[in-house]
């Protein structure tokens, strides 16, 4: 009896799996096709944030205010805007500068660095000398080359003499702060994750299994350190002593990196892979203020015209269902594999981190 409700459970619990298998995919194919309808393409975004601003606080002061109140408020918003007009016509009124704002969602390959360098090139055709750019930031770090082409674009900015503001509301870590490191000023949030200024690189091996069944492994390479640690292979004290000495090469490469663009920082004391938060980063260097980036747009709109910028590609369902697969086979892997075979990352992937355990 026991033995048959053992089978039956098992066999409910496979049904189960199997069941919400389905229903994950019936919703994935739901969201894409959704997701598809309209026009195919590219194109770029932009949002005027301080009109956006406005009709929030009208609302709200709708609810607010009294009839007369209201009445009131509107007749002082109409002899402004009408002021404005006139200073306009006759060419007296000062011409705002501006701030674009940009937004960065960074995942472990920084598959965002596309949509990003798209949009610092459309920026840096128009802007003018006092106008400013702030990035609102949040990744966890990830592969080492694809975190280095993000930093470089937002470096463009910089070298073309414009102002370049962080805004970290949750996390900047690792390649996250290899961004952010560019910036003339970066502000963070209270509990806003920073630093993880290291390198992590890891890889299973499945050489004693495969040894166990009788499988061999051939791999054939031409110059001694095409490979070093792998999958397959029997690992070497050689092989791991050569990969270690590439992580410690890439970590002292980001370490002069932070340097180089963060001068006042003691290096060695925030480059040992550890992250803080923003009030014990505040302390060590690592940014320059606390403040939101809600906070901080609410200051911009007074002085600035705020444009928030986006570019946007509109894929075909085919495409985004062959992405949307690729993304999912490859989450099969910890890490990303380079063209040598090895898993280099400047990440924060350690999960007890996130929870406060450390």
């Amino acid at each position: 009896m026991q033995d048959l409700l053992l089978q039956y459970g098992l066999y409910l619990a496979k049904t189960l799996t199997w069941l919400l298998a389905i229903g994950a995919l019936i919703v994935l194919i739901a969201n894409l096709v959704r997701e598809g309808r309209g026009p195919v393409g590219e194109r770029l975004e932009v949002k005027h944030l301080n009109e956006r601003y406005r009709n929030m606080a009208d609302v709200l002061n709708l609810d607010l205010m009294d009839e007369f109140e209201h009445k009131a408020e509107e007749k002082k918003r109409k002899a402004e805007e009408k002021a404005r007009r006139k200073a306009a016509k006759a060419g007296e009124e000062p011409v705002k500068p501006r701030l674009f704002v940009l937004d960065f969602d960074g995942d472990i390959e920084a598959s965002q660095v596309a949509a990003l360098r798209e949009e610092v090139s459309a920026l840096l055709q128009v802007a003018r000398p006092d106008d400013a750019v702030l990035v609102r930031l949040e990744s966890g770090g990830g592969i080492v080359h694809s975190y280095g082409l993000a930093a470089s674009q937002l470096k463009r900015i910089r070298d073309r003499g414009f102002r370049l503001q962080i805004a970290i509301d949750k996390v900047a870590a690792s390649g996250g702060y290899m961004m952010a490191c560019v910036a003339d000023e970066i502000v963070a949030a209270p509990f806003a994750v920073v630093g993880s200024i290291g390198v992590v690189a890891q890889m299973p091996n499945f050489h004693r299994l495969l040894d166990k069944n009788a499988i061999d492994v051939e791999l054939h390479t031409a110059g001694e350190y095409k490979r070093t640690l792998t999958m397959f292979g029997e690992n070497t004290d050689a092989a791991r002593a050569k990969f270690k000495q590439e992580l410690e090469e890439i970590h002292q490469l980001f370490k002069n990196f932070v340097s180089d663009n963060r001068k006042s920082l003691v290096i060695e004391k925030v480059a040992t892979g550890e992250h803080w938060y923003g009030l014990q980063a505040l302390e060590l260097g690592l940014i320059d203020r606390i403040q939101t980036s809600d906070d901080l747009l609410l200051e911009a709109v007074k002085t600035r015209e705020v444009f928030e910028v986006r570019y946007r590609v509109k894929r075909g369902l085919r495409e985004q269902l062959i992405g949307t697969l690729t993304r999912l086979a490859r989450l099969g892997v910890s890490g990303k594999w380079g063209p040598a075979g090895r898993v280099q990352t400047l990440s924060a992937l350690d999960a007890s981190r996130w929870s406060g355990s450390r």
